[in-house]
């Protein structure tokens, strides 16, 4: 496909991503924030659990929630699952338009494993679906009524999946398929969780039934995974900008590290809101995120004091050869129609302007070129590194 197309379809979709996903972890966390603070008290009109009164934008609200179900349903009663169901959608859009329309490009790294196109497009699928497999059988099994058990078993085999998914794609790749996994499992829970439940509870009261109560406490309960999976699942968004995370060599466990300090996070707040204020979780977080940045910074580069300073037409030649087939005003790789982020290699001031950046990417995390398609040696990255390290003394 050409690029430029490619360039706008990614635009187009990446944005409808970002606005039906902040509609729905909007939606979610406004719900369980307010079932956090719905007042129990007594003189509430009858089958009602908790009422809430808050102020918005001028006005009073006044909600209720009922432990079951009103005696009538109402004439008009609002959804909540489109926004799910459009953020998934656009999801994998964008998954098949940045990753799967040219493999070779973001997909499949060859130093990290030789494998056709295809094949890494059918694994990527299969550890999305399989996901939502393996933790639907778990949602439906006795340890789901074990909180804390069942949140250390689905992160553990997380951890897993990320191992196995950073021994087969480019580092880049494998931090989007998780992501892709737990938003298809989030998905998933909408699809066939939550709105079933709901679906069973309209129906009990038009056919003038009770219904079974058991039935919405399992839709919470998917509810409430969706809340604990949502922090992760916004790193891992965002998580193609930072290649000292993906681009590390221990990724999986950094991968693995944030997760639980983004959980960790989460959970502060779901127990705020049900009225226990545990402060100390948030300077944990903070001093746990402080020591992850601090244990998996990069072996800085040693200058050889006996080489020859490495000047920056040095530098120009390696970059010339491996990195203006993109980052450049005229690309000749056929993926793009300009450079990725407007970022451009072809004079020497350019290079020093961006020096940071490439010492970051091609040096300290060898995230760049990607996939090393172009094939930057170890002695070129060392030089690049020593022509930094050179820079920064003149």
């Amino acid at each position: 496909m050409d690029p430029y197309v490619t360039e706008w379809l990614n635009l187009i979709v990446r944005w409808i991503h970002l606005i039906v996903g902040i509609a729905w972890i909007g939606a979610s966390f406004y719900f369980n924030w307010l079932e956090g603070h719905l007042e129990k008290k007594a003189g509430l009109s009858e089958g009602v659990a908790g009422e809430l009164w808050a102020v918005h934008g001028g006005g009073f609200y006044h909600v209720q929630k009922y432990a079951v179900a009103p005696a009538q349903l109402p004439e008009t009663l609002h959804w909540f699952k489109w926004e799910a169901y459009w953020t998934w959608i656009s999801g994998i859009t964008l998954l098949c338009i940045v990753y799967y329309l040219s493999p070779g490009v973001y997909l499949i790294d060859k130093s990290v494993a030789d494998i056709p196109g295809w094949a890494g497009i059918l694994i990527g699928l299969g550890f999305i679906a399989g996901g939502w497999f393996a933790y639907d059988r778990l949602a439906k099994s006795p340890l789901v009524d074990k909180p804390g058990l069942f949140l250390l078993v689905m992160l553990l085999g997380m951890t897993i999946v990320a191992l196995i998914l950073t021994q087969i794609f480019n580092p880049r790749a494998a931090y989007i398929h998780v992501g892709a996994m737990l938003g298809t499992m989030m998905a998933g829970n909408v699809f066939f969780g939550i709105m079933p439940s709901q679906r069973y509870l309209v129906g009990a009261l038009s056919r003038g039934e009770a219904p079974d109560p058991e039935v919405g406490k399992r839709g919470f309960q998917r509810s409430l995974h969706n809340n604990y999976f949502t922090l992760p699942v916004l790193f891992i968004m965002i998580s193609n900008h930072y290649p000292a995370t993906f681009g590390h060599a221990a990724n999986w466990l950094i991968l693995a590290a944030l997760a639980a300090i983004s959980i960790g996070v989460r959970h502060y707040f779901n127990l705020r809101n049900r009225g226990r204020d545990m402060r100390w979780i948030l300077p944990l977080a903070a001093l746990a995120m402080f020591s992850l940045a601090w244990v998996s910074a990069p072996a800085k580069v040693e200058l050889d004091s006996s080489a020859e300073p490495v000047s920056t037409a040095q530098a120009h030649g390696i970059i010339v050869q491996r990195c203006t087939t993109c980052h450049s005003a005229s690309p000749t790789d056929a993926a793009f129609k300009t450079a990725p982020n407007g970022v451009m290699f072809d004079t020497e001031d350019q290079i020093i302007s961006n020096a940071p950046g490439i010492y970051a990417r091609a040096v300290a995390t060898e995230s760049m070129p990607l996939g090393n398609l172009t094939g930057m040696t170890t002695e070129e990255r060392s030089l690049l590194g020593q022509w930094y390290q050179t820079l920064g003394q003149h």
